[in-house]
Formats: C-alpha cells, structure tokens, sequence
C-alpha cells in the first residue's frame, strides 16, 4: 500500500516529523501500538500507523530527559515523538521530575501539572523517510523506538487513530500499512530476532518514484 495522494506538478518541501515506535514485551512476544488513521485524513487515510505528527515550535523549548547526543534538532524531534504519542493515545513516556520552564503547548501542561518531565532516554532512533517528491503533503520523518519505556497514563484514543492497540509484531506486519511503515516494522523485526534494536539508521526515500534505502551511522 503506498500514501494516497494527488500529482503534483512542484516538489513541496518536506516538513520535520518524528513517530514514536513503542515496544513492549508481552511473554515471549514483542508487541507494537498502532493505530488506524481515519478515512477523512488528506494524508495516508485507513492506514495504520505509529503515533506521530509534525515539528512544532515548542517541542524546541520543551525540557526533557536525554542522553545528551545528537543535536538540538534531535532532541526537539524526540520531544515532538512523545508530545504526539500522548496526544493520539494518552500515554505519557516521562519519569517524575521538576519541570522545566512553561511552553504555551496545552499538551506540555498535562506533563507539568504531574510534576512528569518527558523522557527521552529510552528512545533510539531507528530509520528517516522522506515522502515521495510527488505528494501534495510532505514529511521528513524520524522514527523513534522505545522497548518496555516508562509510561504513564492510560491507553485511550483522541479519535485521530481508530483502532489504536498493541499488536504482536507479526499481526502488526499483516495490517494495512503504507511501504515505509512495512519497512519499518520488517526492520524492528529482524533486529528483535537477533536480540536489539540499536544498529544504523535506515534512511528510506525515493527516487522516479522508485524507493531507494541505505544506512547511515547512529549518530
């Protein structure tokens, strides 16, 4: 299944975006949240997917916990992962902690009136993908993943993912999905079959319309 969308006759310019791949184990199994996107979306409509959205402006000023690699841009895209988890399916990655200074985001207020920062410590990145030249609506998305992360809250949708529940990997793989969201899970499950997920980072794109993957150092 590929992203359903009209020609265009200009290449528009991707926007940053970033997916929170969340893992958990659930006896021997490995299980994914996902979620359906609703019929009326302009963008991959009826396809499954992880939470996620676009950069916003104060997913930069956000406090929260990393590692301290990559760069700013990195770790304003992380923070945009777990802002857009919460808000499609109600769960908060974050460990308590004193917050840092007030964005004017409603959804960094549910974490702050918690006493929560968001916690990116568990996060790896594991591929980017570029929308094809072609689309009206375009991203540069990161994909993100976190194996049995700290969660709070309680699994609930905001209506923008139908659907929405943990998936053993290999029912996730059976789901309607577009070609990077297949990409991805095939890649989370070889990396889990041979015992982790760290390792390079995908890079998938396309080319005359053709995809086009490689690998890149983890930074």
């Amino acid at each position: 299944m590929t992203a359903q969308c009209r020609p265009n006759s200009g290449a528009v310019r991707p926007r940053d975006a970033a997916s929170l791949v969340l893992l958990r184990q659930n006896g021997g199994a490995v299980e994914v949240l996902m979620g359906r996107r609703h019929a009326r979306h302009a963008f991959i409509p009826d396809a499954f997917v992880f939470p996620g959205g676009k950069l916003d402006r104060d997913d930069w000023r956000v406090r929260t916990m990393h590692s301290g690699a990559g760069t700013a841009r990195t770790r304003a895209l992380e923070a945009a992962a777990i802002r857009e988890t919460y808000e499609e399916t109600g769960l908060l990655l974050a460990r308590a902690g004193t917050p840092g200074p007030a964005t004017t985001a409603t959804t960094w207020h549910a974490f702050t009136a918690r006493g929560l920062i968001p916690d990116a410590t568990a996060l790896r990145l594991l591929a980017r993908a570029i929308t094809p030249a072609q689309s009206p609506i375009r991203f540069h998305a990161r994909f993100f993943t976190a194996l049995n992360p700290p969660l709070a809250g309680t699994l609930q949708g905001s209506g923008e993912l139908l659907d929405l529940a943990w998936y053993p990997l290999d029912t996730a793989r059976t789901l309607p999905v577009i070609d990077v969201t297949e990409f991805v899970l095939a890649e989370i499950s070889t990396r889990v079959a041979a015992g982790g997920l760290t390792g390079p980072v995908a890079f998938w794109r396309y080319r005359s319309g053709k995809p086009l993957l490689s690998y890149e150092p983890h930074i």
